[in-house]
Order: structure tokens, then sequence, then C-alpha cells
């Protein structure tokens, strides 16, 4: 390998990292930018939290999100998590808040393998955020006239590292469309929602590492630079050493409970 080659492989080493706790990403502030969706999340939260009493949020993270509504939210709210490593990061951040956080998650490649941890009709509205969910079990615990609010990514966003790497695990069921239909069948009747086709940018190869390192389920289990190094070195040449480019696809829908 050249000298040239060698600094920059040594970079990319300097990117590798355990995967942090909570959904942290401003560390990459400065070397990535992500496409503006035509909706604000933020907005549709507070709309719907102003007539809510019993509030859920599902896969709340670090429970960054969702303090950041502390002024909006109902005494009687309630969050989960799965991953194993946010769930002490999510009760230290919302417990003071007082709000609970329980573990719970259903499983991507069967979302009614798991039921929710709550008494049929629990909820008067259910935040999600880029969380997998059962609509029957979602179905079960939101009240009739309550609703339902999520934000997901698209099944096959990011493709490209499928290329790159030779696997990327997709779930091209995940569509704003195949959704709507689900939740219908379960009870709902969806009233609003809307799609978007984007891109992260990368500043360069080392930037896509950084952000690799947050979101480890987007490559090979047996990624690293070391192994993937003329995988990664490909793409360098490909971009000419400047940016990177990911596909982002997002979705959102508002649904009520008949």
């Amino acid at each position: 390998m050249r000298e040239e080659e060698e600094r920059l492989v040594e970079t990319w080493r300097a990117e590798e990292r355990p995967q942090p706790q909570g959904w942290d990403f401003s560390d990459l502030a400065d070397r990535m930018t992500e496409s503006r969706m035509p909706w604000d999340l933020g907005a549709i939260w507070r709309t719907a939290l102003a007539g809510a009493t019993r509030v859920l949020d599902m896969g709340t993270g670090g429970g960054e999100l969702l303090a950041s509504f502390a002024d909006a939210l109902p005494p009687d709210t309630t969050a989960t998590e799965g991953w194993a490593p946010n769930l002490p990061v999510a009760r230290r951040t919302l417990s003071p808040l007082g709000i609970r956080v329980v573990e719970y998650a259903a499983p991507d490649d069967d979302v009614d393998a798991a039921v929710m941890p709550f008494s049929d009709g629990r909820f008067d509205l259910v935040l999600n955020r880029h969380e997998s969910f059962s609509p029957r079990e979602l179905s079960r615990v939101v009240a009739g006239g309550g609703q339902f609010v999520t934000q997901q990514v698209g099944g096959d966003e990011a493709h490209e590292l499928g290329a790159w790497f030779g696997r990327h695990d997709e779930l091209p069921h995940v569509n704003l469309g195949t959704m709507r239909r689900e939740l219908e069948a379960a009870g709902f009747r969806v009233v609003d929602g809307d799609e978007h086709v984007g891109a992260y940018e990368f500043r360069d190869v080392a930037a896509l590492v950084a952000y690799l390192q947050l979101v480890p389920w987007e490559t090979p289990d047996d990624f690293t630079v070391d192994r993937y190094a003329d995988r990664l070195m490909a793409i360098h040449r490909e971009t000419d050493g400047g940016s990177v480019r990911l596909t982002r696809k997002r979705f959102w829908l508002r649904a009520i409970r008949r």
C-alpha cells in the first residue's frame, strides 16, 4: 500500500469506536448534512400533544428528543426503549421529568412477537420516531379516538452500502403505502402523511466511517476499517477524496384509532 493510502487508512481507523449511548450525532455536525424534509416533526408532535392526557413515546433512545417537549407533556407520560445500552441513559434523562422508561422493542423481523407491556386502551397518544412496531399491539393499547404519530426510515434507505460492502439489510415493506394499509387493517384511520427521498452527504470517507460507528446495523457484522480498507479506498477514489452521498428516505403519518 502506498504511503498516501496508508495515511488515509490510519485516519479512518481513528474514527473507529464503540457505539455511544443515546442517539447523539452532534459530533458529526460539521462533517455531514441531511436534506431537509418537507414537514416539521416537532410541530406535528406539539400539535398532537396539545390535547393528549396519556402519552407513550416508543423507542425513546436516550430520551433526548422526548425531553425537548417537556413543557408540552402531560403528567401521565411513558417511554419505551429496546436497546439495552440506552436504557440507563433514557432513565437518567427522563426520570427527573417524572417519565417512566420501560424496556420493550418489537423485533424488525417479527413485530408481533413481543406483547407491549401495557393494558388495553392505555394511551390516547403514541409517538414513534424510527421505531418498529406491531400494528396489532398498537391497536390494542391505543384508546378509541386516540392518535398514533410516527416518522419512519424507509426500509431501503442507504442502499448504496450494499453495493460498497457486499451486504446491507433492507426492509422493503417499510414504506408509507404498506404501513398505511397495515394500520388501517388493524383498526386505524390514516388521516395525514408524506414521504421524502433525499440524501446524506458526508465530507469524506472518514466522516462516513464515523457515521457508521453510530449505526452499526447498517454494515456487515464483521465491518472494520482494516477488513474493508480496499472498499473504502474504492469509495475514496470514486469521489476523488471528496463528499460521499447516501440515499436518505423518510416518511411520516398520523392515524386515529377507530
